[in-house]
């Protein structure tokens, strides 16, 4: 789960990471008069779940409360569209007004799960500002890393490594070092996959601070965090992804014309690697899982068939706790419902196997059936095709 910029820095400022006097505003004259507040001088920065703002006009300095109004004006109800956004962009509904800050040197400092090491990594860098991926890209020896045991987490001489490897005048090792340590905290205590401070800057009066934070969450921990979880913002995801989420359904959108239901992730991994083998574009991942009932089957088959884009359907399941009847069931009865025209392939394996095709060929709808997944593929892409 993504949190906005305010939002993650309101976190981070309980942990005792500096950060910028800010407020929100919905309105532009509610921006105003927050940087009436902050006494003229101001940051008016687009909040939307996406990198890339400033480039694409979400950022704008104000040198008085009337230029911010003027700069909110220009943000709010529109659409902002960056590299992370897609061509559709992200409407933006609330504006972040910043006191503005004497910038001596940016820096980056990030933490994230390394799951090739099952270890927490620090990374660090002295070229902030720039997406990490572009300095990792182009400049991988400006890339500093240290793993974090679990057992006794971050400790200050790797702290005091990464700060002076990124040449900080000594002034500013133990405040960096107190910060990278509260980061650690609110990243360990949350739940975090990824905390991020771009960029982390130097001011000129010798503090640090960070000027911009983003922080993601692992959705299987969020049971233990309902503060974290009420800062969901629904307006920012995909609604069939807030759809199939109130039916504890995995389901990602992607750019496709294919839709797919699998039972479990490797399942859904191999399938959509299968259909681009043979040609075709998968439009999800959606996994519906082991447990899943003819109601969660057939609320999953609408789901696919929202996206506009969709021209085909591939099932493929294997029945291991899921029984093939099942979903055979939950398949025909969506399907009736909402009338399908579309090509619809079912491969089906494992428990009740037999009853599932049964059913599938007894329903009277044109559904193709398959016996492996490469046939399976072959069928959708072709139907598609010709569709």
């Amino acid at each position: 789960m993504n949190i906005h910029e305010f939002q993650a820095k309101d976190l981070l400022r309980r942990y005792g990471v500096p950060v910028p006097n800010g407020k929100v505003a919905l309105t532009p004259q509610e921006a105003k008069a927050a940087a009436a507040e902050l006494g003229g001088r101001c940051v008016v920065k687009a909040q939307i779940h996406a990198g890339g703002r400033g480039k694409a006009g979400g950022v704008k300095l104000a040198a008085s409360p009337e230029e911010a109004e003027s700069a909110a004006k220009e943000m709010l109800g529109k659409k902002l569209v960056t590299h992370q956004t897609g061509p559709e962009g992200r409407e933006v509904r609330q504006v972040l007004v910043e006191q503005s800050v004497n910038i001596e040197r940016e820096l980056y400092l990030g933490m994230v799960l390394d799951r090739g090491k099952s270890r927490v990594a620090v990374i660090g860098s002295s070229e902030g500002g720039v997406e990490i991926e572009e300095v990792a890209a182009a400049h991988p020896e400006k890339i500093l890393k240290a793993l974090i045991d679990p057992a006794i987490g971050l400790q200050p001489f790797q702290c005091r490594g990464l700060a002076y490897a990124l040449e900080l005048p000594k002034e500013h090792v133990s405040k960096l070092v107190a910060m990278m340590q509260a980061l650690y905290r609110a990243f360990d205590d949350c739940d975090c996959s990824i905390a991020e401070i771009n960029p982390l800057i130097l001011t000129r009066e010798g503090g640090v601070m960070a000027l911009d934070a983003k922080m993601n969450f692992d959705a299987n921990a969020l049971f233990r965090h309902q503060e974290i979880l009420a800062l969901r913002d629904i307006n920012e995801e995909d609604p069939r992804e807030v759809e199939a989420s109130r039916h504890d359904l995995s389901y990602i959108s992607l750019n496709g014309n294919i839709a797919c239901m699998v039972n479990g992730a490797g399942l859904a991994m191999a399938t959509m690697d299968i259909i681009k083998q043979y040609g075709g574009e998968p439009a999800n991942f959606l996994d519906v899982g082991g447990g899943a009932n003819e109601e969660k089957v057939a609320t999953a088959f609408k789901i696919l068939l929202a996206d506009d884009r969709v021209r085909g359907v591939l099932i493929n399941i294997f029945g291991g706790i899921m029984r093939c009847d099942v979903l055979a069931q939950g398949v025909v009865d969506a399907a009736r419902d909402l009338n399908v025209s579309l090509p619809l392939v079912v491969r089906m394996q494992g428990t009740n196997v037999d009853q599932g095709k049964k059913i599938l060929a007894d329903s009277g709808l044109a559904i193709i059936s398959a016996e492996t997944m490469a046939e399976a593929a072959e069928k959708i892409v072709a139907a598609v095709r010709q569709f």
